[in-house]
């Protein structure tokens, strides 16, 4: 039995490349006695549950051929789809993780996040984390109809595409004390997060901190096979 980790899938309906790369990951390199663990933002966006269109039931039916094998998968929300709700995970058979969330592999204690709590110097971006996470804004925003929602949601996007264009690259980044600080309160043994698209193992403190890539030209993913974690790259 293997453990996979992945995170930024980022898929949306006008990538079809990605939903393919995703279908064949699950199917050539995953089978129904491994667990999956999605670590937030497989989808580029959410507005919500009840939002269907062909797309989303492709994905849906990716998911669920595989869950009804038998394979174990879990979901973390990142900060592009954080209103996946229980409604879809129930319908896919996965289920849903807090953030951070802790396993235990082979006697060792390894953490799970998304990795945007841990951006503390972008301040405007813990700021609107902070406001969409709260759960009176979330009820007001599902209670609109599917167009509003739409619409609000592209213009989030804009808006935080214009503003991470006059951003520091750096502030975009783990803050290291966040970092060392999550570390030593859970006495944690290893580190795995996505979100800053930075793949990469780092050493802290002599705990490693794995950062998952985002799918692009590339797919990245951790598999845990034996007692070893490892960071694989593979080409789309």
């Amino acid at each position: 039995m293997s453990i996979f980790f992945i995170s930024d899938l980022h898929l949306e309906q006008n990538k079809p490349h990605l939903t393919k790369a995703f279908e064949n990951f699950i199917n050539s390199k995953i089978n129904s006695r491994d667990e999956l663990f999605i670590l937030g933002d497989f989808f580029e966006q959410w507005i919500g549950d009840d939002n269907e269109d062909s797309f989303i039931k492709s994905i849906k039916n990716i998911l669920k051929a595989k869950t009804a094998r038998g394979l174990k998968i879990h979901f973390m929300h990142g900060n592009r789809d954080f209103l996946i709700g229980d409604k879809f995970c129930e319908e896919v058979g996965v289920k849903l993780l807090d953030d951070p969330f802790i396993i235990n592999l082979n006697g060792k204690k390894v953490m799970l996040m998304h990795g945007d709590s841990l951006c503390t110097d972008d301040k405007a971006y813990q700021d609107f984390r902070n406001l969409v996470r709260n759960k009176d804004w979330q009820e007001d925003f599902l209670s609109k109809d599917l167009m509003e929602r739409k619409e609000v949601a592209k213009n989030l996007r804009e808006i935080s595409s214009l503003e991470n264009k006059s951003k520091d690259e750096a502030i975009m980044d783990v803050n290291q004390n966040e970092v060392l600080k999550v570390i030593r309160n859970y006495s944690i043994d290893v580190l795995i997060h996505g979100h800053t698209h930075r793949p990469c193992i780092h050493d802290e403190n002599g705990v490693p901190r794995m950062v998952l890539g985002d799918w692009g030209d590339f797919l990245w993913f951790i598999k845990s096979s034996k007692g070893n974690l490892n960071l694989i790259k593979e080409k789309i």
